[in-house]
């Protein structure tokens, strides 16, 4: 009582002409709670407050999330549709001009029709983004298949979640990305954290991480760089880039034949542990070593922790999803909770650390070039006449699936694919290979982009419509624990611009298309046929009506009716979502990176992000105290390796790999691998580090591979004084 007493005071200290309005964060996976200052005479918001009674971060915020609410009253918005006068200036901010959205609809729809007249439906493609709500993304979805009634639509969660969901799609039958909510973390004894910054890309999350061990448990922290949580780590796990999956066998070999194993839930809910046991045999810790480079004394301690913890819960993050096996990865280290049964019950289970902010609603419910609302697959005939029901087509009118993102880029550079629309997303920075990808979309016979800022990607387009911000709409998203939340409209959108789910109505009346989206007039209209398209399906967000979200701040998923309050905890019943309701211990033989080290292209690039940053950096970038903690990209170099090619702190020295090169500061530091080199990816045109980064796909996510490489560092000649 005391408590709340507090927090109500604390709401009530508002200035006289303000009021705040209560969202969450427009960032990461964590979705901070936090309340928006607005003016009440001018209707802007003004600042922030933390929200001290949300129970996943309990007021905790980071610099992004302080800072926010500047991009939505920002100089760089663009307030008018942006039409391109010359397309000799494509890749370029020059050559625009603003226009009516009248003649920028008529330019689009003449655009699209006359390519599908000529070309065919899929002809068009749609690439869009997972930062929106959970009804955006469902209606991008629908907006795809029966509107354009194209084939081709995929999203930027194919470069950050796909791998993790085809990892618990496969051991678990279902991708929920946390099986226990966040709020158990810090009660357990023991965290595995492979593959995250944690630190630095969900810094909220730290307080949780530290009271782990001020109780007494342990942390473990894999990863080829010594980060802020690697420091603080009581064992650090310091392997090559792109060897997780050896060290996830080697340890799982430890787990069994060290006893620390459970035989009776093994025998029960699981399938194949045999094939697993015999596979894992070779991978002894001095074999494990000699391919992660990780001491075999910490390999046997790693196992030892985890094994003997009571409770114990496996996370990882990009660090290992981001490889041509990720999907293999995310398996390899949920066979650790599964052989151990620390799964499915209170302060054990596998998590992983969810970047974009609807990063889990954005892949459940139809963006997905395979998949449908409610996590269905187009493969399915099921499931397409139950989603074909509500959408009021028939199941033979639905596009079979599409092409990963990547392999969107490639329909576009060989003339498959002539036009896009391209929305919430900005690949021209974050996609892999990004020469290729920037010359494909530059030759685009037609490209349109809806943003708020001109991206790196917008420049490339022939139309630009002016988006809202998450703060001038409102909608649902699904944080890191899979809890559905409600964000909130503080200000009404400035300029002209407009919320995307507007946009494609009204570009669907234009496309003939009017009567499957004339009646979705608000994003409420759309959250409720969202939620019916989602009935009966693995990620079924039925029951969770935004007035229950208010009520319990927050539903987890599945949530299949009225009478239902969510689920935060998977299989507490030991109940998977494989037809015969047990998980699936997997048999995962090791692959090394697609692209070895050799002696053109010695070391191993790697790449991630910084605190102050969030994705390709479009909107990060152009806040001031971002911008001046973070200004410009970097390469981590160990010392060692900086004396071999007489490279000094600061120098700028030429990066390159077999696709591309660029040119960086150096920063020497102790905390990288003396084989690994590390450079953020949140800086775009000549300082993108993914112009040189690989497209080696996943054979099952499709994801490609960020996080190794083979490249080679040069020392640049100095100028010479004339």
């Amino acid at each position: 009582m005391q408590r709340d007493k507090f927090f109500k005071e604390v709401e009530n200290l508002q200035h006289p002409n303000e009021k705040l309005v209560k969202t969450h964060c427009s960032y990461c996976g964590m979705q901070c709670g936090m309340n928006l200052r607005v003016n009440t005479k001018t209707n802007q918001i003004i600042g922030v407050e933390p929200r001290y009674e949300w129970p996943v971060t309990v007021g905790k915020m980071c610099p992004k999330g302080v800072t926010a609410y500047q991009q939505v009253n920002h100089d760089d918005r663009i307030l008018k549709p942006l039409i391109r006068d010359d397309k000799s200036l494509k890749g370029t901010k020059q050559g625009f001009r603003e226009a009516t959205w009248e003649e920028a609809y008529d330019l689009i729809i003449e655009n699209f029709q006359k390519l599908q007249t000529q070309y065919g439906k899929d002809s068009l493609g749609v690439f869009s983004g997972v930062s929106m709500t959970n009804e955006k993304c469902y209606l991008t979805g629908k907006f795809a298949r029966v509107a354009l009634q194209t084939r081709y639509i995929d999203y930027n969660g194919r470069f950050c979640m796909s791998s993790a969901a085809g990892g618990f799609m496969r051991t678990f039958g279902v991708d929920r990305g946390s099986t226990l909510p966040w709020t158990d973390i810090h009660e357990t004894d023991c965290l595995f954290i492979a593959g995250s910054n944690t630190a630095e890309c969900h810094p909220t999350s730290m307080f949780r991480i530290w009271a782990v061990q001020e109780r007494g448990g342990y942390l473990i922290v894999a990863d080829p760089r010594e980060t802020p949580i690697a420091r603080r780590a009581d064992l650090h796990l310091d392997l090559r880039p792109g060897t997780d999956l050896a060290l996830a066998n080697g340890i799982v070999n430890l787990l069994i034949e060290n006893g620390h194993i459970d035989k009776e839930f093994i025998n029960k809910h699981t399938n194949g542990f045999e094939e697993t046991k015999e596979l894992v045999k070779e991978f002894t810790p001095e074999y494990t070593s000699m391919i992660t480079g990780v001491a075999p004394e910490k390999i046997i301690r790693a196992a030892e922790l985890y094994g003997k913890a009571p409770n114990a819960v496996v996370m990882f993050a990009r660090g290992i999803e981001q490889q041509h096996k990720g999907v293999d990865n995310v398996s390899g280290y949920s066979n650790m909770a599964l052989v151990t049964g620390k799964i499915g019950r209170a302060k054990s289970g596998v998590a992983t650390f969810t970047g974009q902010g609807n990063g889990q609603g954005g892949r459940e419910h139809g963006q997905k070039a395979d998949a449908l609302p409610g996590y269905r697959k187009i493969a399915n005939p099921q499931h397409v006449k139950e989603v074909a029901e509500v959408w009021g087509i028939k199941p033979e009118e639905m596009p079979p699936a599409g092409v990963s993102a990547y392999e969107m880029f490639e329909l576009m550079s060989d003339k498959t694919i002539r036009g896009l629309y391209l929305l919430c997303s900005n690949p021209a920075v974050s996609a892999p290979n990004l020469n290729f990808v920037r010359k494909a979309m530059k030759d685009l016979d037609f490209m349109v982009c809806s943003d708020f800022y001109l991206s790196e990607s917008a420049e490339f387009a022939d139309v630009v419509l002016p988006a809202t911000t998450w703060a001038e709409d409102e909608g649902t998203v699904t944080n890191i624990e899979g809890r559905i939340i409600k964000i909130n409209k503080a200000q009404e959108p400035i300029g002209e611009s407009k919320p995307d789910w507007q946009m494609q109505v009204e570009l669907a009346e234009r496309l003939g298309r009017g009567k499957y989206f004339s009646h979705l007039k608000s994003a409420s209209d759309i959250g409720d046929e969202f939620r019916l398209a989602t009935k009966g399906g693995y990620a079924d967000y039925y029951g969770a009506t935004w007035d229950k979200i208010e009520e319990q701040d927050g539903v987890f998923w599945p949530c299949k009716d009225e009478n239902d309050k969510g689920t935060p905890h998977m299989f507490l019943d030991k109940k998977f979502y494989h037809p015969d309701g047990k998980a699936k211990i997997c048999a995962l033989p090791y692959r090394p990176p697609a692209e070895e080290p050799c002696e053109d292209f010695p070391l191993r690039l790697t790449t991630g992000r910084v605190v102050y940053h969030y994705l390709s950096g479009n909107q990060t970038r152009r806040i001031q105290f971002l911008r001046d903690m973070c200004p410009e990209p970097y390469v981590e170099v160990h010392p060692e390796t900086a004396a071999k090619y007489d490279i000094h702190h600061e120098e700028k020295v030429r990066l390159y790999t077999r696709r591309g090169e660029a040119k960086y500061k150096v920063k020497i530091t102790e905390a990288i691998r003396k084989d690994t080199v590390f450079v953020p990816y949140h800086f775009g045109h000549d300082d993108s580090i993914n112009l040189l980064t690989i497209a080696a796909l996943d054979p099952m996510s499709r994801m490609p591979e960020f996080k190794a490489c083979a490249t080679q560092i040069q020392k640049l000649e100095a100028k010479k004084v004339q």
